[in-house]
């Protein structure tokens, strides 16, 4: 196995093990949504990630610094977190995770759009098939279609936005320097600098149960961010993406356990679409590069050998 393939099936572990990360997290962020404001959580949270950045980074064999390379790259990725983060949180509190789930399905879609702009990534015509695969898979997750369009599907929609070009900065980033803890310690930073300004205009006294629920989220989080910086590394953001919507299949499981939820045949057509499009995507990355030389009918008989 190559490198370039070996990296691809890395990248795909992580991502796969970041979708568990953040779902749990998503759902401790519902949780908390409904009794408090955006600030009572990423205050408390972004601090915590903060202090566990700073102490990996102090404990890792060569003293890892959290100096960056890239300060502008940075400050954008990290507004775009701060902005974001509010904007996913009430799409939570005002959406049902099926709702929300349909705009992250978009996501590789944004994804491929900003990725030739700021990466300078072309998206191959087989990809844009991939994606466009899954977008339609997380369409059947949502049982009852786009035709009622409110404050909070519009919120979703910029929360996606936004996570979407965080993501591609952080690959940005991550290809001029090799330093992921940087990229989960400024963002959070900015996160909690911010939400703690707007705290005292919001705070509402929290019990021990809630603080611990708040401790537990971010720990999820500062493991999530983590994740996605290393695969972003590894993987092209619009190969990311796609498997990123494994996250409903997580929040299905979550939702059965804990909510008592009983998912519909639609939810799992889309999640076998979104699946199937995933590994499409890794696959196609995993390809030799001097196939992606060949014009397009060419390229397509040496994939399906039964065509030739």
């Amino acid at each position: 196995m190559n490198k370039a393939s070996q990296s691809a099936l890395v990248g795909t572990g992580l991502v796969v093990l970041y979708t568990l990360m953040i779902s749990s997290a998503d759902a401790i962020t519902k949780f908390i949504a409904m009794g408090y404001a955006a600030p009572q959580l990423f205050a408390f949270s972004g601090a915590i990630v903060v202090v566990l950045s700073w102490v990996s980074a102090r404990m890792s064999g060569e003293h890892q610094s959290l100096r960056t390379s890239c300060p502008g790259a940075m400050a954008v990725r990290s507004a775009l977190t701060v902005v974001g983060s509010v904007a996913f949180f009430y799409a939570f509190r005002f959406l049902p995770f099926a709702e929300v789930f349909v705009f992250i399905g978009m996501m590789p879609i944004f994804a491929g759009l900003f990725s030739s702009p700021i990466l300078g990534e072309h998206v191959r015509p087989v990809a844009w098939t991939a994606l466009a695969a899954g977008f339609i898979g997380v369409l059947c997750l949502f049982p009852g279609g786009l035709s009622s369009v409110s404050g909070g599907h519009a919120i979703a929609l910029f929360a996606c936005l936004c996570g979407t070009l965080s993501m591609v900065l952080a690959r940005y980033i991550g290809q001029r320097e090799n330093n992921s803890l940087a990229q989960v310690f400024y963002p959070n930073a900015a996160l909690f600098l911010a939400m703690t300004i707007a705290l005292p205009f919001v705070y509402k006294p929290m019990p021990l149960s809630d603080l611990m629920w708040v401790g537990t989220y971010a720990g999820f989080l500062f493991a999530a961010r983590w994740l996605l910086v290393v695969s972003l590394r590894l993987l092209a953001a619009y190969a990311v993406t796609p498997l990123m919507n494994l996250q409903f299949v997580w929040m299905v499981c979550l939702g059965a356990v804990v909510f008592g939820e009983v998912p519909a045949a639609n939810i799992y057509l889309g999640v076998a679409i979104v699946i199937g499009s995933g590994v499409f995507l890794i696959w196609d990355q995993m390809q030799p590069e001097q196939v992606e030389d060949m014009p397009l009918a060419q390229r397509f008989r040496w994939r399906f050998p039964l065509f030739r």
